[in-house]
C-alpha cells in the first residue's frame, strides 16, 4: 500500500515509517528535515506540512499518519491546521483505508502547554469529522492519543532526575511507551483494524486514569 507518514526524520514518524517498510509497503516522507532513513521504498520530502504550496502531486495515498508536531508558539498551525491541510489533501480519494491522527493524552486532560492542549483537542474533534466522511469508502479515522513517549521532544524532562521521578510518581505502568510500540499501534489501527472508526483511544500507561481510592485498611 502507498503510506503517507509527517514528519518523518525522527521519532514516532520515523519508527512508523520504519515500520511499515519493514511490512512491504510503500512510504513517502513529509519533514521539514532531511531525510533519516535510506530504502528503495521510501521516498522523502522537504517540506513544511503549513505550506500548501509544496505538496507534491502523489499516487492516491491508502494510508496517512498524521504525525507532524511541534510544542512552541506553532502549535495550532502545525499540529491542527498543518494536519487538516494535509488530510483534505490527500485523504479524501478512493483508495484511501485509513488515516491515524497522532493525538496526545493532554487533549483529553487539557494538561502541557495551553496552545499544545488546544491543538491536539481540536485533533479529537477532527478526528470524528473525518470518520464520518470516510465511511463511504469503507475507509477508517481514529487519533493514537499517546501519553509520555521517549522521544527527542520529550528529553527535558527524561534526562532531568527530579522530573523524571515526579512523572513516574503518577504513571502506574512506571514507565513510558517507546517509539517502536507506538509505530505498532499505528500499524494495528491503520491496517489490522477494520471496523473501528472514529475513535480517540487513550493510550498513556493509566497516567490520566491514576486514582487511588482512599479508605481505612481494617474498615469493614
Amino acid at each position: 500500500m502507498n503510506v503517507l507518514i509527517t514528519g518523518t526524520s525522527s521519532g514516532i514518524g520515523k519508527a512508523c515509517a520504519e515500520y511499515f517498510l519493514k511490512k512491504g509497503h510503500r512510504v513517502y516522507g513529509f519533514d521539514r528535515n532531511d531525510f533519516a532513513i535510506s530504502d528503495e521504498n521510501y521516498t522523502h520530502f522537504c517540506l513544511d506540512i503549513r505550506n500548501k504550496t509544496a505538496y507534491p502531486e502523489l499516487p492516491n495515498m491508502n494510508i496517512i499518519v498524521n504525525n507532524a508536531g511541534v510544542q512552541n508558539k506553532d502549535d495550532i498551525d502545525v499540529n491542527l491546521k498543518g494536519t487538516i491541510a494535509i488530510t483534505e489533501y490527500y485523504g479524501m480519494n478512493p483508495d484511501i483505508r485509513s488515516i491515524v491522527m497522532i493525538g496526545s493524552a493532554s487533549g483529553h486532560t487539557g494538561s502541557e502547554f495551553p496552545e499544545y492542549a488546544a491543538s491536539k483537542g481540536g485533533i479529537l474533534a477532527y478526528t470524528k469529522n473525518v470518520a464520518m466522511r470516510l465511511a463511504k469508502y469503507q475507509a477508517t479515522c481514529n487519533s493514537l492519543d499517546f501519553g509520555g513517549v521517549m522521544t527527542e521532544l520529550n528529553r527535558p524532562v527524561m534526562e532531568n532526575p527530579a522530573l523524571w521521578n515526579e512523572i513516574m510518581k503518577l504513571t502506574p505502568l512506571k514507565r513510558w511507551m517507546c517509539v517502536e510500540e507506538a509505530a505498532e499501534w499505528v500499524y494495528f489501527v491503520s491496517v489490522i483494524n477494520r471496523f473501528c472508526t472514529g475513535q480517540n483511544i487513550l493510550i498513556d500507561g493509566l497516567e490520566a486514569g491514576n486514582c487511588n481510592f482512599i479508605w481505612p485498611d481494617n474498615a469493614d
